[in-house]
């Protein structure tokens, strides 16, 4: 490539699984992140919002995520976050719970409702209390019986995949995403020799030759370094505020406690 392209920008992630041309990756991507949980294949997609390269070129992508419906009516939402914050986690519901809430009209019954699937790919880690790189959550209760088997919120932390040898699919993806940036697209490696990891990486030459789609990159990703240096200050600035009231509490607590020491001496 002409370029190095970072698959986890914002523009060129919808243009890799959001655009009409590319729904068979999509098709695939599903398939692969989801393969222990579907229990039938994704065959057939309709992308509800496809992504839109002169919206791009404007630089008015607004909406980042891909949302799909296939052919069982199973709905579909594939987001990539490049950095961690406090209120991911609520976002990441509030999302799921919007897309599967929006399936109903006013006066549908609710058995017309449909699994949905949100998947969320982070460049940063979420859990900082186990090694393992993908969780899911699903409405189940302690016992872990489902309450109802309508899908749920699948996470795939990248910064924590370091798997050398491709054996699932799902690996394949996790590998592009994490390693496409810095290969020659003249010389793929063995893993990348698939059909729809070419494909995949057609989309990324696409961004590096065309000058106008390149300039959109490089503003994609001056956008997202500010965005994230802006994140990071109100982190700093939260995390401050929380330290000065865990602070003031304390304080608090210790003068109750010398109080309380003092009343028992008078007591005494």
């Amino acid at each position: 490539m002409q370029h190095r392209i970072n698959p986890k920008v914002d523009c060129v992630f919808k243009a890799l699984l959001g655009a009409e041309e590319n729904r068979a990756l999509l098709i695939d991507f599903l398939n692969a992140m989801l393969t222990e949980t579907l229990p039938s294949p994704v065959v057939e997609v309709q992308i509800l919002d496809p992504y839109n390269p002169q919206e791009t070129l404007k630089d008015k992508l607004t909406i980042v995520d891909v949302k799909a419906r296939d052919a069982a009516g199973r709905v579909f939402q594939v987001e990539i976050q490049l950095s961690v914050y406090a209120d991911l986690t609520a976002r990441m519901l509030y999302g799921w719970a919007d897309l599967y809430r929006r399936q109903l009209r006013r006066g549908q019954d609710y058995s017309i409702l449909k699994p949905t699937y949100a998947i969320w790919l982070l460049d940063q880690t979420l859990r900082d209390d186990t090694s393992d790189y993908a969780h899911r959550y699903r409405m189940r209760d302690d016992r872990g019986q489902d309450l109802l088997d309508h899908g749920g919120i699948w996470i795939f932390e990248l910064n924590k995949f370091a798997v050398q040898q491709v054996e699932t699919e799902q690996q394949r993806w996790l590998k592009f995403f994490n390693e496409a940036e810095r290969l020659d697209d003249k010389k793929l490696p063995d893993w990348m020799q698939t059909p729809v990891m070419r494909q995949a990486m057609s989309t990324l030459t696409a961004f590096s030759e065309k000058d106008r789609a390149y300039h959109a990159y490089q503003a994609r990703q001056e956008f997202l370094r500010q965005q994230r240096s802006i994140q990071q200050e109100l982190e700093k600035e939260r995390a401050a505020k929380e330290a000065e009231r865990q602070a003031k509490e304390a304080a608090l607590a210790e003068v109750a406690r010398l109080k309380a020491l003092l009343q028992q001496q008078k007591d005494g």
